[in-house]
Formats: structure tokens, sequence, C-alpha cells
């Protein structure tokens, strides 16, 4: 199986793909300071989302859309062997972080289990986020967590 895809049962729009939306894309090679600089990187998008777009954010979505970066950016940068792509897309209702890495294994997806040292991030991604697909493709793989905006 090539994909994996987790999403809440009551997802009204599943395999959404967002159009006509706010992009921007960095490419980070696992130097030092490079998960701090994708956060930054996410919260400029953020702040220019709701600003350009004006999207609404919840009171923990920020909070929760710069864990999902962080835990997904530092997975591709412990995980993979090369540079990774961060890439962020949002319109008013809806935003998409997505990380492509050169590793073709997807990630194991763990249940909750407080007593397990490691292997948490995705487990937190998924929590955080309304829906989450891991795929192959033809570079290695591509992790995409989807969220739902306040409106």
């Amino acid at each position: 199986m090539n994909q994996h895809a987790l999403s809440r049962p009551d997802d009204p729009h599943p395999g959404h793909r967002l159009t006509e939306a706010l992009h921007i894309a960095e490419v980070f090679g696992g130097e030092p300071g490079c998960i701090a600089q994708a956060r930054a990187l996410a919260d400029h998008f953020l702040m220019r989302l709701t600003s350009e777009w004006m999207a609404v954010l919840g009171e923990h979505t920020r909070d929760d859309l710069m864990l999902a970066v962080s835990e997904m950016v530092t997975n591709a940068d412990r995980y993979s062997h090369g540079p990774y792509l961060l890439e962020l897309e949002g319109t008013a209702r809806r935003m998409s972080v997505t990380v492509y890495d050169s590793s073709t294994a997807l990630p194991v997806f763990y249940s909750p289990d407080p007593s397990r040292l490691g292997g948490h991030g995705m487990e937190i991604v998924v929590a955080l986020c309304d829906r989450l697909t891991a795929e192959r493709v033809p570079v290695g793989k591509r992790i995409r967590a989807e969220f739902e905006l306040s409106s």
C-alpha cells in the first residue's frame, strides 16, 4: 500500500485539494536551525492568511499548526537522507501543511501509549489535524496534514 489516510469520520471533504489558495514553499537541507526557520515560515504564512484571506483562526489553531509543522519537519529532518520541502497552502476556510522528503518509508502510526519512549510525532499530528495523508511519490514521500479553520 502506497498511501495512508487518516481523517475524522465526519470529514465532509475527504481528499479535498485546495484550489486558488495562498501558497508558499521552501526547501530545507537539515542544517542547524531548520526547524526554527520552518516555524518562522509557517508563522509568516499564517499572518498573511489572516490579513490577505481574512482567515479566522480558532483559539488553539495557530499553536496546533505550529506544532504540526514542528513535528512534521522534525521527522523529515531525522528520517530522510537529503533535503526536504515544506509546502503551505491555505484559504479563508482551510489550510494544509505538506512535507516532501527523500525517504520512501511511510510513517508508523502507533496507538497512544504514554509509557512509550519516542514515536509520538505523528500521533501528535493526527490528534491536531482534521485529515492526514502519507504516500510515496517519485522523490520519496509526501505527508499532508489538513486543517479546517474557524469561519
